[in-house]
């Protein structure tokens, strides 16, 4: 296939799920399979704020989870593939007055519903002003909607990257707005297995988050050589297909929601290194104020010395992370692989349910 046509299939396939999401889908239970819509209980402390957005912002909205970090206040934050703004103003109520969030989707129909609400939603949080913006636009081009380099503190991605036929371009763009020590927070749908190409460029397939899931091997490969060194996992859960035509046409792969966090971080090793250093959870983050998890090994208990890599130690030292953390020991003195593995506080307190704002789908 040559550069030009696959253009063309790549216009092709993002015009059908414009088109799908747009005006076929009236709410999300049309939605043939389970796999991008939003499952599971979220955290109290994301309910409170979803009990304040618009309802027919919530009934048109499709996601995988509920993809929303925590330590978000003044935050500048911009959310890819946004729809008709869940996740945004819920957001806006995380980062405060002072915060900004960026709502980016490529379907007018989505993002009128968005902005139509936008006062309504500012007036219901007490706001003198809306601190929410939206733009037409592609996920793959945030400069063509005003996005500048190294301007944003967060990116959130909720079940969106899938449908994108560059995700290469995605983290590309996500790592070029990105400040240094900004994080990309992503809950997705992914797949055992690489998809047959009769899967992976079927309309339909594509539009209900199967066709478009990336293997988590090449997932993990294109955040790297984006600049994403060292993707965490926070939660992963399977997704079941409830539907025989759907599952026929799929085969034997099997798919997962997964929520990952990524730290834009200069000097990251592509292994666990060992420093000797240490790690204090100070508290107060909100929704985790005695027991904060950085991803599905790693928690950190108020007050409770965890020894930690290199890696560790840095995205909690050198993101907007670091108020809450002392980390005990320089990057001076090399003691060879760090043997990692859960903390004591992830052991010990081993959860069944998503992490704080991870996602599942079912």
């Amino acid at each position: 296939m040559t550069t030009q046509q696959a253009d063309a299939e790549q216009r092709k396939l993002q015009a059908f799920v414009s088109e799908y999401y747009g005006r076929l889908l009236a709410s999300s239970a049309d939605l043939k399979t389970n796999a991008c819509c939003a499952g599971g209980a979220p955290p109290a402390w994301i309910t409170s704020r979803l009990a304040k957005v618009h309802p027919d912002v919530a009934s048109r909205f499709y996601g995988c989870g509920f993809p929303i970090p925590q330590g978000l206040r003044g935050a500048t934050v911009v959310d890819l593939g946004c729809g008709t703004g869940r996740d945004v103003f819920v957001i806006a109520q995380l980062v405060g007055p002072d915060g900004l969030v960026h709502g980016i989707d490529m379907t007018e129909e989505q993002l009128s519903l968005a902005r139509d609400t936008a006062g309504w939603h500012s007036e219901r949080f007490g706001y003198p002003k809306p601190n929410t913006a939206f733009h037409l636009g592609y996920v793959e081009d945030l400069r063509s909607v005003g996005i500048a380099d190294a301007s944003v503190d967060v990116v959130v991605s909720n079940c969106v990257v899938n449908l994108s036929p560059r995700k290469d371009l995605v983290l590309a763009e996500v790592f070029r707005v990105l400040k240094p020590g900004g994080e990309l927070y992503i809950s997705d749908v992914f797949a055992d297995r690489r998809l047959p190409p009769e899967v992976a460029s079927d309309p339909m397939l594509y539009a209900e988050c199967l066709g478009g899931a990336l293997y988590q091997g090449d997932f993990v490969s294109l955040a790297r050589r984006a600049g994403f060194i060292d993707p965490r996992v926070v939660s992963a859960s399977p997704i079941s297909i409830q539907h025989d035509e759907i599952s026929t046409r799929v085969g034997a792969a099997r798919f997962s929601s997964v929520t990952y966090r990524l730290f834009k971080l200069d000097g990251l090793d592509e292994q666990c290194e060992d420093y000797g250093q240490s790690v204090v959870y100070r508290g107060g983050i909100e929704g985790a104020e005695s027991v904060f998890w950085l991803d599905d090994h790693h928690a950190f208990e108020r007050g409770r010395p965890e020894r930690v890599c290199a890696n560790t130690a840095a995205m909690l030292s050198s993101t907007r992370l670091a108020p809450w953390f002392d980390v005990l020991g320089a990057r001076a003195t090399h003691f060879g692989l760090f043997p990692c593995g859960p903390t004591m506080a992830a052991a010990q307190y081993q959860r069944s349910s998503p992490a704080a704002g991870g996602g599942a789908c079912c």
